[in-house]
């Protein structure tokens, strides 16, 4: 759709809040003039103003599509995320991404001398190394 009813399709579906607003600030000054009632105008002002636009909105606002946190493919490290992010990306080369994953696994093994319990640092590197075959593919 292009021309004037495209742009009436858009304004409806982006711009509906001002376009209520903006009838409901009409049907309130026009309701006294048409009934001859005065209290009209504050009355359909604070329902259509107050009451309905919010409930409105509230219906209609979308909903969030993936919670970055929830991610699958997350690790749980912010710093490792961002990395691979980067490299999947391609603003980082292979060597590059290798070089800085050494340096950020090299931090956590300095973080994990005190967990006698697990190889975290090994699980880690074996699933980055996993997720750089999986991206090369």
């Amino acid at each position: 759709m292009t021309g004037l009813p495209g742009r009436i399709a858009w304004n409806l579906r982006h711009r509906w809040r001002r376009m209520f607003a903006l009838c409901v600030v009409g049907a309130g000054v026009a309701a006294p003039l048409l009934t001859g009632v005065w209290w009209w105008l504050p009355l359909v002002w604070f329902f259509g103003l107050a009451i309905l636009l919010p409930v409105l909105h509230t219906l209609t606002k979308p909903v969030p599509d993936d919670d970055p946190d929830d991610r699958a493919d997350a690790t749980g490290d912010p710093a490792l995320d961002a990395l691979r992010e980067r490299y999947a990306r391609g603003e980082i080369d292979e060597t590059e991404f290798e070089r800085k994953l050494d340096r950020l696994l090299e931090t956590e093994d300095a973080e994990t001398v005190d967990d006698p319990g697990g190889d975290v640092a090994d699980r880690v590197r074996e699933g980055v190394r996993r997720e750089v075959e999986r991206i090369r593919e």
